[in-house]
């Protein structure tokens, strides 16, 4: 055989991470007792979904040379999600939620560490494996270089404050100026509630009511979270899910009085709420009885009327000072280099998304293009010859020439706001996820020839701000109204060319820029830069987590305060607005709000979510196919007629406009 410098094929091996992966894989199978769990590995953020058919984990993908740390990083996640399939219970969890989206921020933060602490007490690797996975994400976040409160999520504080109470570990390096900075609040108002968690951690009811209880004391409960236990009892009772009254007997004579004053104001939104929240999580679940559906949408519909005998959009409500609220544009929060880099940040992270999203965009766009060119206008003075009528000329000429011209169809004229939630509970996925959506949504919009505005809203700071100052100031007068600086901000203007924008929605990604929700406030923003438009079509979309939250205008006016100026906002709109208003809620109902709504579980439907709405509402005010009117008949009413032959009418018979 003659010498050769080919080298031999080596013989195919899988990954070196392989073995690694199907390692974990089945010890988070046998932590969660889930057999049946699939677990996948992805560069995308690492998430959990759990369904009445399984459960799906997605863990992060390990590299090919995994070093010690990062192999405990992976571990990390694949027990914390073990442990929140093996020792939650979802039915329990839902039931003791909070209504108000700041203090289910906190729950949920406080129930993982719960489930965490737990393997961690028992067992000393998935105790190291979930201080690893605890610094790593910290680091992510870039929470070890804060130094301001306002820039901190006091979640994540009271969370790491209560792993430290279960589990005696210290706080994860990365996380030490975070806690830091809240440590000392709130261990003189909430220390002792911190303290008892440790003797309920198997307990999941009764951890609740304590973190409850600690929220109570912050001044982050609404008046309906203050008495979990009527609640609680009732779902004691499974076979009996639709009867709160006889849980609340069971409380005590004080607590059922409370509860049933209680109900006598909010009880059939409750009712709703809590059934509204069973059908997102188990479609196979019980619902209320007919009556009580009926006494909660009666109840709503009182609401929604009295919203609507309002015509000044609820004339008790005013912000204290608009001194130091602000419009401003992405670019000028700020510099160029950052926003780059953001937006090449907001790019790798969802690559796999954007191929999603895509595929559904481009379907939108090709049913607006079917509809642009669907409609004809026959027998015009002028325009596109139309070569299908010459045989009139043929048979008579005296006929004139006809003429077709392609109809615009309503779509052509039309502008698309989206007001995205800039508030501090899409963090993370849901708010990566909507930037994306909306800046392919734009693209596919922009080929179409429909100008597309994209806005945000939030706050400047974390409860009150400069606000907050002038009214401690001016003494604390009673119902200042609200008591926030809002920052409202423009990503894209209507006019401005999508490539041109491209980069501002990187901001989204910014640490810090994510506070609180005025959600009324902010939609009437919107609704006033659309009504100035000239655009004969004008949609407006709302995207969405919850309801509008702001700690500081709550703590001083009625618990109801922002939503009930929302539901006035909305009701204008609705009812007396040219403006189509629609709703995308994330993980939250919007129903009870919006006519027009559609809530999602997952931050990864939004993407479908967006444009089938966009699409149903594009295709529904369509104008439908009319008849060309007919033309009147030429001079000559009689045409020559042939011997022998019968007479020809005048015209042709005319075809609907959809011809082509």
């Amino acid at each position: 055989m003659s010498p050769t410098n080919r080298k031999p094929v080596a013989s195919s091996k899988e990954p070196p991470q392989e073995p690694f992966k199907r390692a974990v894989a089945g010890a988070m199978r046998a932590l969660a007792a889930r057999p049946d769990l699939e677990v996948v590995y992805a560069s995308e953020k690492p998430g959990l979904a759990v369904s009445p058919e399984g459960g799906r984990a997605r863990l992060p993908e390990p590299p090919r040379k995994l070093s010690a740390r990062e192999a405990a990083i992976v571990r990390g996640h694949a027990d914390s999600m073990a442990l929140r399939l093996a020792v939650h219970d979802e039915a329990t969890h839902r039931r003791l939620m909070p209504q108000n989206q700041a203090g289910r921020a906190v729950f949920e933060a406080v129930e993982q560490a719960r489930v965490e602490s737990i393997g961690a007490r028992r067992m000393v690797g998935v105790a190291s494996n979930l201080a690893a996975m605890q610094d790593d994400r910290f680091q992510r976040a870039h929470y070890d270089g804060l130094t301001d409160r306002a820039d901190a999520p006091i979640e994540e504080a009271i969370a790491m404050l209560a792993r430290e109470r279960l589990t005696g570990q210290p706080v994860p390096p990365a996380a030490r100026p975070l806690v830091d900075l809240w440590r000392e609040h709130l261990e003189s108002r909430a220390g002792a509630d911190l303290d008892r968690l440790a003797g309920s951690i198997d307990d999941q009811r009764a951890f609740g009511r304590i973190v409850h209880k600690l929220l109570a004391d912050l001044d982050m409960a609404d008046a309906q979270d203050m008495d979990p236990d009527s609640e609680s009892d009732d779902d004691a009772d499974e076979n009996q899910p639709d009867k709160p009254d006889e849980g609340d007997a069971e409380t005590g004579e004080s607590e059922s009085g409370e509860a049933m004053d209680m109900q006598a104001v909010e009880g059939a939104r409750d009712e709703m709420d809590e059934g509204e929240m069973e059908a997102m999580d188990a479609p196979s679940g019980e619902f209320p009885e007919d009556a009580e559906e009926g006494d909660a949408d009666e109840a709503a519909e009182s609401r929604r009327r009295d919203v609507a005998g309002d015509p000044n959009r609820g004339p008790d409500y005013k912000a204290f000072t608009t001194r130091f609220d602000e419009e401003v544009a992405a670019a000028d929060l700020c510099d160029i280099e950052e926003l780059e880099r953001l937006r090449s940040y907001l790019d790798k992270q969802l690559a796999n998304l954007s191929n999603v999203v895509g595929r559904l965009a481009n379907r939108l766009q090709r049913r607006l293009m079917a509809q642009q060119n669907r409609a004809w206008e026959f027998d015009l003075e002028e325009g596109i010859l139309d070569t299908a009528r010459l045989v009139r000329i043929v048979i008579d000429p005296q006929q004139p020439l006809s003429f077709k011209r392609e109809k615009d169809t309503d779509f052509r004229d039309t502008v698309v706001t989206l007001l995205l939630d800039n508030s501090g509970s899409m963090r993370g996925r849901p708010i990566t996820v909507a930037a994306t959506c909306a800046d392919i949504l734009a693209r596919t919009l922009e080929r179409c020839g429909v100008k597309v505005e994209i806005l945000g809203f939030t706050t400047r700071n974390w409860k009150g701000g400069q606000s907050r100052e002038a009214w401690l100031q001016a003494g604390k007068p009673a119902n200042p109204g609200r008591l926030n600086d809002l920052r409202h901000i423009i990503y894209k203007a209507a006019d401005a060319p999508w490539r041109r924008a491209r980069r501002n929605l990187g901001l989204m990604m910014r640490e810090g820029l994510l506070k609180e929700n005025i959600d009324g406030e902010a939609l009437d923003w919107a609704h006033k830069r659309l009504l100035g438009r000239t655009e004969q079509r004008r949609i407006l979309m709302m995207i969405s987590d919850g309801a509008p939250v702001d700690d500081s205008t709550l703590s001083v006016n009625p618990g109801n305060y922002l939503e009930r100026h929302l539901r006035a906002v909305i009701e204008e709109i609705e009812t007396r607005s040219p403006v189509e208003l629609i709703a995308i809620g994330i993980g939250h109902d919007v129903t009870r709000y919006y006519k027009r709504a559609v809530t999602i579980v997952d931050a990864e439907e939004l993407g479908g979510a967006m444009t089938e709405k966009l699409a149903e509402l594009f295709a529904e005010n369509a104008a439908p196919p009319e008849p060309a009117p007919r033309r009147p008949a030429p001079r000559a009413a009689a045409p020559a007629k042939t011997p022998g032959k019968p007479a020809k009418k005048a015209a042709a018979p005319q075809r609907s406009a959809g011809a082509r």
